[in-house]
């Protein structure tokens, strides 16, 4: 996923000039951590940008056709999983080292992006995806308490600002990437294996930082996660944290469409034609590799530019509220994040979309990597890999409510698919079976004598599908909202 300056330049503020060799400051480890965490994300970005649409798309286009529910359910439940189990893997790690741990989860997640383009039911699918799921569990944790360990009080703004830069140079250029395989599933998760096994090139690199956990000699895991427990109810008595924790959850919530939902979305209704024939005239390159049908862009590439601008803009923000109070400038960040992920639903013409995306970009980039900076200043020392752990418990909560929206609710407010089938029933018309869901959209069309896009515009005006940025900015705000009301009144005890 972050100084003021005095309009005044006088000598107090030369204190500020060593600040530009901050970069210094950081030790290998964080950059061996950093560069890890790159191929990491490209590996995982680069399958899960196009996974909403793998999961809902047309089997005429390799998509498995599941519903949208069924997709909600997949990657709000699953990915949910993956970031509620480094509570107990960030002891795990602190206990039996950050480097064996990174092997494990390596060899988990080369193994399951290997697997999963295997199986095409639910069942299989879901159960696969949360195998992959723990290989990013194991992973997390020991990453973020590595950057914990390796910043300082002066260096954890800049620091975490790098790492999330990083994490989203990954973001950008993984799904770039496999976009160009999109033509076989089974290379999207392939491309995804390769990526992460260029990190067991890396591992021998990675210095172990000092660990939190004190080993016992004949220590069992079971007394371990015994011992886990004890931990997690001394920390839930910690109501302010906790307060933090539930208000942070609505925030992920709201932020996660942008991958159950924006993708979706932008294939089903948003005209990517003036993009596509602006490429096709500049840089023919783009429209020709990520373009699944002439006069359409992929949907994954329009959403990427999140990640794009937040390679090109992060430090300079990052450096903009280096001063601020964390709490201030999530507040900030959350409150101009939900409104530009509003923004993405509310027009079908693409050019105002990827100016909302940039909003939406602008506000992650001040607030989202303040989340672990926070949360990193709380951790006694002693306990930063097992706190780190804890940061997940609100994107394990966002992501299981964001799975409801970007399912149930989705479905029958904007999905295309289940109006086309409303649309087709109230007007009596015949639909064949067995075909897939774009033939059975176009023959829609063609018994009411409008081209494919003639029907979605209709669509559009009769269902008002955009209906669903009131639900985000409602759940932005209200996080926005409740921030507020702790820093005034809880934060200040």
């Amino acid at each position: 996923m972050f100084y003021r300056y005095s309009a005044t330049f006088t000598d107090k503020h030369c204190q500020l000039l060593p600040e530009m060799n901050i970069f210094n400051k950081f030790s290998r480890t964080f950059w061996v951590a950093n560069t890890i965490e790159l191929f990491e994300r490209w590996a995982w970005y680069g399958f899960f940008m196009l996974f909403a649409n793998y999961l809902t798309g047309s089997s005429d286009l390799g998509g498995l056709e599941f519903s949208q529910s069924q997709k909600g359910t997949i990657m709000g439940v699953g990915t949910g999983i993956l970031y509620f189990l480094p509570v107990l893997t960030g002891a795990i790690a602190d206990r039996y080292g950050y480097k064996r741990v990174l092997l494990l989860a390596f060899a988990v997640y080369i193994s399951a992006f290997i697997l999963l383009p295997l199986f095409s039911s639910f069942t299989g699918v879901f159960l696969m995806y949360i195998y992959l799921a723990i290989g990013a569990a194991l992973f997390k944790p020991v990453i973020q308490a590595t950057i914990a360990k390796t910043t300082t009080q002066a260096t954890s703004s800049i620091g975490f600002g790098i790492f999330y830069m990083m994490v989203n140079v990954g973001a950008f250029f993984g799904p770039i990437v496999t976009l160009l395989f999109k033509g076989s599933s089974h290379l999207i998760f392939y491309v995804s294996a390769v990526m992460v096994g260029l990190n067991l090139l890396i591992l021998p690199f990675y210095k172990e930082p000092g660990r939190d956990g004190n080993k016992q000699p004949g220590q069992s895991l079971r007394e371990t996660f015994r011992s886990l427990l004890l931990n997690m109810a001394g920390i839930f008595k910690d109501i302010k944290f906790v307060l933090f924790l539930l208000i942070v959850a609505g925030f992920w919530t709201m932020y996660n469409q942008l991958f159950f939902t924006l993708p979706v979305f932008v294939a089903q209704w948003v005209d990517t034609g003036p993009l596509y024939y602006f490429f096709h005239a500049c840089i023919p390159f783009i429209s020709e590799n990520y373009s699944p049908a002439p006069g359409v862009m992929d949907a994954e590439f329009v959403t990427n530019m999140d990640s794009f601008y937040i390679i090109l803009f992060q430090v300079l923000i990052s450096g903009l509220v280096m001063r601020l109070k964390p709490l201030h400038s999530m507040m900030a960040g959350f409150l101009v994040c939900s409104i530009g992920m509003a923004l993405t639903f509310v027009s079908q013409n693409v050019l105002f979309t990827m100016a909302a995306i940039l909003i939406f970009g602008l506000g992650e980039m001040a607030g989202s990597p303040k989340i672990s900076e926070y949360i990193g200043r709380l951790a006694p020392d002693g306990k930063k890999a097992l706190y780190m752990g804890y940061s997940f418990i609100p994107v394990f909560i966002g992501n299981v409510l964001a799975g409801i929206v970007s399912g149930v609710v989705y479905q029958r407010m904007s999905d295309k698919v289940d109006i086309a089938y409303r649309f087709a029933t109230a007007n009596g018309l015949q639909i064949p079976p067995n075909l897939s869901t774009n033939a059975c959209f176009e023959e829609v069309a063609r018994q009411v004598n409008l081209t494919p896009q003639g029907l979605t515009n209709l669509l559009w005006d009769t269902y008002n599908p955009s209906g669903i940025w009131v639900v985000l900015l409602g759940i932005g705000l209200f996080a926005v909202v409740s921030l507020f009301i702790y820093d005034k009144i809880i934060s200040r005890q």
